[in-house]
């Protein structure tokens, strides 16, 4: 007895034309097109994911080296004068500072600034 697969590849299909929902011209209608712009969209998520880590670590650090510049000190000073004083603050929580609490943040310049 022979085995019929189209309920299978419809269910399949309909997986991959859902995924693709919103995409352009035969990208979302032919499924052999859809299938190529799945799976690249899917590497492009996962580049993407990679990437946003390191767009938001520099944005800290843009942040930080601004606000320190203000208080006379260099970023990768400001960052070494931490490390002595075992002040353990990463770079988002600085950035963090310097939006919503800059009083704090400035606190913690002075005693990067007082550590030789």
């Amino acid at each position: 007895m022979r085995v019929k697969r189209g309920v299978t590849a419809h269910a399949k299909h309909k997986k991959i034309f859902r995924a693709n929902k919103g995409y352009r011209m035969t990208k979302r209608r032919l499924i052999r097109v859809a299938t190529q712009a799945y799976l690249h969209a899917g590497e492009y998520a996962y580049a993407g994911r990679k990437l946003k880590k390191r767009d938001f670590r520099r944005l800290w650090i843009t942040r930080i080296s601004e606000a320190v510049k203000q208080n006379g000190l260099s970023y990768s000073m400001f960052m070494h004068r931490l490390k002595e004083a075992n002040i353990a603050v990463d770079r988002k929580i600085l950035a963090n500072l310097i939006l919503e609490n800059p009083e704090a943040f400035a606190q913690i310049v002075d005693k990067a600034k007082s550590v030789n």
